[in-house]
């Protein structure tokens, strides 16, 4: 029997897309998805079996909203929910229909509380995928509480404490699901990024949120090591206060991160899921600073990578040369098999399976065929 999934992905960030993908390649031509977000260039090559359909976005505005709906009042159940946006309600209409007509044996959302009630409430066995933070509000825990499993795509031995025991029982971890590990060496990925092969090479990788990663920390931290070469990717934050050294290098985005992790020695990140288990794969001394996230996504993340022994939580940059210098002793102690371990090279296949499994435990012995990929009417 053929068994539609219908998943939701966010489109902002890297990671919600390659997971999805991964996940759809595993599943193979027995099962057809449809792919819904509000972007289709976000996604790596899809199998046939998979398709994108376009869905205005839940989280910006595109008109004004009348004073009066704006001003109403958010129940606690509800996080994204807000009144008069035309677009939600035509998104959710076409979910609805989508339902409707394709009947499908699953529902995946990645990430929206809000969706994932919409599939409980049309009668939709749903899977939510579980992310870091204080997630224990209202809203966040009914869809936990009315799904028929949750996916965790970080390893067990990352779970944060607090979850009650009826929602650890549903979460099926699945460590790096979505990120392929370089397969470049040290030597290899220097000699095609320009790299002295001997020099102690810091790299630090800067997140996309806010106005970027404070550069006068790293000034500080580079100057300090002035026989290292610190180099930044992503977005940084220049002050006029600071002094950079001549050791301390700007990339900027670049599309081979994956490369600057294998060259590195040492790293620096924010927790971003995508770069943590890019940076677990490699095995590196490693420091992990959050970024402001909604519900402290990236400090409970940077905690537990702490307390798992992976890497090293600083709440907060370094104001001096003497805090790197106490933070690199203790990432320098790091057993680094420990980092590894948090990545799964077989998460996506193993995932697929448990998604099988928990589709034929839902729907019983004879589960319902699907129809056909069919476009979603307008």
């Amino acid at each position: 029997m053929r068994n539609a999934i219908g998943y939701f992905v966010h489109h902002q960030g890297r990671g919600h897309a390659e997971r999805a993908a991964a996940l759809v390649h595993a599943l193979g031509p027995d099962t057809p998805v449809t792919l819904f977000s509000a972007r289709e260039d976000i996604f790596p090559p899809l199998p046939a079996w998979a398709r994108v359909e376009r869905l205005p976005s839940l989280f910006e505005a595109e008109g004004p909203v009348p004073g009066g709906l704006a001003a109403a009042r958010t129940p606690p159940t509800l996080h994204c929910a807000p009144l008069g946006w035309s677009q939600i309600t035509e998104a959710v209409a076409r979910l609805a229909n989508w339902f409707n007509h394709a009947r499908p044996a699953l529902f995946i959302s990645d990430v929206s509380a809000e969706l994932a009630q919409l599939a409980r409430i049309a009668s939709i066995p749903c899977v939510p995928v579980l992310q870091h933070g204080d997630r224990d509000d209202p809203g966040h825990m009914a869809a936990y509480e009315g799904a028929v499993g949750i996916l965790a795509p970080y390893a067990a031995a990352l779970e944060q404490p607090g979850r009650p025991q009826w929602m650890r029982d549903m979460i099926f971890h699945a460590g790096g699901l979505g990120v392929q590990p370089a397969v470049t060496s040290k030597a290899e990925a220097r000699a095609a990024l320009g790299i002295d092969p001997h020099v102690d090479l810091v790299l630090v990788i800067a997140g996309g949120g806010g106005e970027g990663t404070p550069a006068p920390p790293l000034s500080l931290g580079a100057r300090a090591e002035p026989d290292s070469l610190w180099v930044t990717i992503g977005s940084v934050a220049q002050a006029w206060h600071d002094t950079p050294p001549g050791n301390l290098q700007h990339k900027g985005w670049v599309d081979d991160a994956d490369r600057w992790v294998a060259a590195a020695d040492r790293v620096v990140s924010s927790t971003g899921n995508t770069t943590v288990h890019t940076v677990a794969a490699a095995g590196r001394p490693w420091i992990v600073i959050p970024e402001w996230r909604y519900f402290d996504e990236q400090r409970w993340k940077a905690r537990m990578l702490g307390e798992a022994g992976a890497a090293v939580f600083a709440d907060g940059w370094p104001a001096s040369a003497a805090a790197w210098e106490a933070l690199w002793r203790q990432a320098k102690a790091l057993d680094l098999d420990r980092q590894k371990a948090l990545v799964d090279p077989n998460a996506a296949e193993k995932t697929a399976a448990w998604l099988r499994d928990l589709i034929a435990r839902s729907w019983g012995s004879a589960p319902r065929a699907a129809p056909q990929l069919q476009a979603v009417a307008s």
